[in-house]
């Protein structure tokens, strides 16, 4: 299924030359600035819908929304961080009340975030991360979702998505400290049920091996 379309608008006049000159020069900043980052915009959509086409509803509604409220961005922060804090909202109203069963696996998803995870301990071996990048049963995609959404959330946030901890921190409306919390509790939890995992599929996960 095609991706969005963000600029689309039935409502808007298609003739470049009916637009304004500050009209054009505001497409133009909003192509660069904000379109580039359709994909994160996209995979971050999926991950909170786990719903195809309700993530490509999400992102269409988001653009729409950013193009609306540009020019109350602040030119020279982080755009990428304003669209996810726009989508968040959005998803919050519109999807939160109405409990959606899982879509599809996005596999694509899933190992993008074994490429990005951080493990808890400081000494990971490069031997005993690989076995995490084997792993694309369907229990690691219970695994991934199993997990509270607050955890969840700042995971997809910082080791797939790679914001600051300051950035989520305002993303999610929470202290940087929060951040941290859930990222570590997040990240322990998630390690102990991929070694749970590793182990039914026959991955050696022991340090020394």
């Amino acid at each position: 299924m095609d991706k969005p379309d963000p600029t689309r608008n039935d409502t808007t006049r298609t003739k470049k030359e009916s637009l304004s000159k500050e009209e054009r020069q505001k497409q133009l900043e909003f192509q660069k600035e904000a379109v580039v980052h359709l994909n994160s915009l996209y995979n971050y959509a999926l991950h909170l819908t786990m719903n195809p086409s309700d993530a490509e509803d999400l992102v269409q509604e988001t653009y729409l929304k950013a193009y609306r409220f540009f020019n109350s961005f602040e030119r020279g922060t982080n755009c990428k961080a304003w669209l996810f804090k726009i989508l968040k909202n959005n998803y919050i109203n519109r999807f939160r009340k109405n409990s959606k069963e899982p879509g599809k696996v996005d596999y694509d998803l899933i190992k993008d975030f074994y490429h990005s995870i951080k493990d808890v301990q400081n000494d990971t071996s490069e031997a005993e991360s690989d076995y995490f990048h084997s792993l694309l049963h369907e229990e690691v995609h219970q695994a991934l979702h199993s997990l509270p959404e607050e955890f969840r959330e700042v995971i997809q946030l910082c080791d797939i998505d790679g914001f600051t901890y300051e950035e989520i921190a305002n993303m999610v409306e929470s202290p940087i400290g929060t951040v941290r919390s859930r990222l570590y509790r997040g990240r322990k939890l998630l390690r102990e049920q991929l070694e749970g995992y590793a182990k039914k599929y026959g991955f050696n996960t022991d340090k020394d091996h």
